[in-house]
């Protein structure tokens, strides 16, 4: 029987309304000392409320926290931080002109303090990264920092502020299986020294690799709890969406004419974000290209050619004939669509409606626009036409995009690209942070779109994603593009080798 006092947390009924929306329906769950106790559920199933109940930025409207045997006080994030709660966001909350150092004792200290009080914290910043493995400078920039850096920056913070309790929520949706392995290795490091996490996650893989315990909801509410030993990812994937599901498969299929044609386009290096280096691709009706590689190694060049966001330096982009003009509304004109890869930064308005966000890339064009003035009428027909097709769960599309979960946001954007029935569509991390239910429905709709003649462009830094769907391979390093490999031509390891830049190596 477990000693009551392991329990380092408790959640007891709670709830939580939006309007005629239940977020949470009365969730009890536990965690205990040194414990990884993994919340999984579909988009929308509730477990983002549940942590911001926990973490004082919600209010429960039923129910109660107690940390270490202590009622936590609602509402109050400052309360949670004291009581040993730290939480480490999917989007990362630095300050980029800052070190990392002072980002570490941003809310903890005057930043203005110097001598005696700066090498203290110093000097604990350094005892912590030796201590848990989390290696990163601290006179640094947080800037110039890659996202594995940025993310050990975030669980400093939360340890320098005493963290015995660490909620991780997608901690490794823009990590490389590299910098995942690394964060894994801190993870249990940490846990060796008692310290205890909540870990939400769609990768059910790393749940059966980090988590003692699963606790799963569906629709706001716990429909089952196991041991991680004693099931299996098809079965947490089941009990997710309330049956089986599989992930589609790209079926083979014969390629058509050269909608786009990249002949040798270089374009300039941004900072430390490399440009594209004599880049020739052709993107073909009827085909998805897959574009494996290491974050930041070129693909957000690619993806700004060719949704118009600039220019190339030399070499040439043809569709039809060469292009005389090039920008994001000629691109749009052209027939391209782009699912952007930061559906918060730069897919979506937070606080535009689903309306006005649905329209929000072909506001002009003449189905929404007469005379210069906008047709309301039309755009909210087009976004319920969305929400019924693409199954968007929402209070409708009067409603505040911000309100729903990333699943649901995705699809909104899904309908926005796929509806006007596209030539040429920009996938870039169509699936990042999504759960199994809704990876398997953005994938489907895209092998329907090329199936449908369209050129699909899928920008992925999952691997196994890539090789499942896309009918021919390239990889990028250093903004230089691979030869194109034949789906099946090419194991993982070998692949491997083109992304840290060995192929390109052996090529030459």
């Amino acid at each position: 029987m477990t000693d009551p006092r392991d329990v380092v947390m408790r959640l007891d009924r709670i709830t939580k309304r939006f309007g005629a929306l239940t977020a949470n329906d009365a969730i009890s769950l536990t965690l205990r000392r040194g414990e990884v106790v993994a919340l999984l559920g579909e988009n929308g199933a509730g477990k983002t409320t549940l942590m911001n109940i926990l973490f004082g930025h919600y209010v429960a409207d039923d129910g109660r926290v107690e940390v270490f045997g202590q009622p936590l006080s609602p509402g109050n994030p400052r309360a949670a931080l004291a009581a040993g709660v730290g939480m480490v966001h999917q989007h990362f909350t630095l300050a980029d002109n800052l070190t990392v150092l002072d980002n570490i004792r941003l809310g903890t200290e005057s930043l203005l303090s110097r001598g005696a009080s700066r090498a203290a914290a110093r000097a604990r910043v350094d005892r912590l990264s030796r201590d848990f493995g989390l290696a990163v400078h601290p006179d640094a920039r947080v800037g110039s920092l890659t996202v594995g850096e940025r993310q050990r920056v975030e669980i400093l913070k939360a340890l320098y502020r005493d963290a015995r309790i660490l909620i991780l929520d997608e901690p490794t949706a823009v990590l490389t299986p590299q910098e995942a392995e690394a964060l894994f290795a801190t993870l249990r490091r940490a846990i060796a020294q008692g310290l205890s996490i909540l870990f939400i996650s769609h990768k059910l893989h790393e749940v059966m690799a980090i988590a003692d315990r699963c606790v799963v909801l569906r629709h706001g509410k716990v429909v089952g709890e196991v041991t991680t030993a004693e099931t299996s990812g098809a079965a947490l994937a089941a009990m997710m969406v309330g049956g089986e599901i599989a992930l589609p498969e790209a079926r083979p299929a014969t390629a058509g004419k050269v909608l786009m044609r990249l002949d040798g386009v270089t374009t300039p290096d941004k900072g430390a974000a490399p440009g594209l280096k004599r880049v020739t691709l052709d993107l073909r009706a009827g085909e998805i290209v897959g574009l494996a590689g290491v974050s930041g190694n070129g693909q957000a060049a690619l993806a700004d050619l060719i949704s118009g966001l600039i220019l190339p330096g030399s070499g040439s982009v043809t569709m039809d004939g060469p292009l005389a003009r090039w920008s994001p509304r000629e691109a749009i004109r052209q027939g391209i669509a782009r699912i952007p890869e930061d559906r918060h930064k730069t897919g979506t308005i937070a606080d535009f409606t689903l309306t006005e966000n649905a329209v929000l890339e072909g506001y002009w064009q003449p189905g929404f626009s007469k005379a210069g003035l906008m047709d309301w009428r039309a755009a909210e027909g087009f976004a319920q036409g969305i929400i019924a097709a693409y199954d968007v769960r929402c209070p409708g599309p009067g409603a505040r995009i911000r309100l729903l979960s990333g699943g649901n946001m995705q699809k909104l954007i899904l309908g926005r690209v796929l509806e006007p029935g596209p030539k040429i569509i920009l996938a870039n991390q169509p699936v990042r942070g999504l759960d199994v239910g809704a990876i398997a429905y953005v994938q489907s709709r895209l092998i329907a779109a090329r199936d449908g003649g369209a050129a699909v462009l899928l920008i992925s830094e999952d691997l196994d994603e890539i090789m499942g769907l896309a009918d021919v391979i390239h990889v990028m390093s250093e903004g230089r593009l691979s030869p194109g490999f034949p789906r099946g031509s090419k194991t993982a390891a070998e692949l491997g080798l083109w992304m840290a830049g060995q192929g390109f190596d052996h090529a030459a």
